[in-house]
């Protein structure tokens, strides 16, 4: 069969962040006077991602009002930052992460979209992030080489549930097995997309993945050959 459509994720797929999203929150802690290194944070980051569920006083996951919520799991409940900090806080890790220059595209991302438009594929973004993501892929130039980007906490939908995926194939106009998704999270990725019959590529950039029994790209030039190959 061959593809019509190619969807693909934005963090550590397309896009990452420099230094990485860990470091940002460590640094943030830091000049609060609360020493913290990068690892210890990361561990710290995933553990209050895990007590905290989607929705928040009817706020879903990475809205505002829910990361307001994320920020002071972190850095009062846990960290001990005493609450009345928390809005400045807040309102300068929302502008570090609103900032284009906290992120650098992949080497070959747009290269990669630009290839699948000339195939004559229907291009788009699926991404679990917050409503800045429009303005950061029109800053950082994806969002010209795409014709859809489907943002979770715009769409209060959010990878792997199927919906999001459904959504894409209809905006695409294409069939599960006319598509392909990518990215870089096994469940929220490959094995989401692949719930509703569409194609799926885990992004490896780390190359630490090899074990995992799917279909896999250790590079964007390498997912560009597989592409080529399904689209043609």
């Amino acid at each position: 069969m061959t593809i019509k459509a190619f969807f693909v994720d934005v963090g550590n797929t397309l896009v990452r962040e420099v230094p990485s999203r860990f470091a940002i929150y460590a640094e943030c802690a830091r000049s609060h006077g609360i020493e913290v290194g990068t690892p210890d944070m990361a561990a710290l980051m995933r553990r209050a991602h895990g007590e905290i569920p989607s929705r928040v006083g009817g706020a879903f996951r990475y809205t505002d009002p829910w990361f307001a919520s994320y920020i002071e799991r972190i850095f009062h409940h846990h960290l001990g930052l005493e609450r009345a900090l928390l809005p400045d806080l807040s309102r300068a890790l929302f502008a570090r992460f609103a900032d284009p220059a906290t992120f650098e595209l992949h080497l070959g991302a747009l290269e990669l979209l630009e290839a699948a438009r000339a195939r004559g594929l229907v291009v788009g973004v699926i991404s679990n992030w917050s409503a800045r993501l429009p303005g950061l892929l029109q800053a950082l130039g994806v969002a010209e080489r795409v014709d859809f980007v489907l943002c979770s906490a715009i769409l209060e939908l959010e990878k792997p549930d199927p919906e999001i995926f459904l959504r894409a194939l209809d905006l695409a106009g294409v069939r599960p097995d006319e598509a392909l998704h990518a990215g870089d999270d096994l469940e929220k990725d490959v094995l989401g997309a692949q719930r509703v019959g569409i194609h799926a590529v885990l992004v490896d950039h780390a190359g630490d993945r090899a074990h995992l029994s799917c279909p896999r790209a250790g590079s964007l030039a390498e997912l560009m050959d597989q592409l080529e190959r399904l689209a043609a």
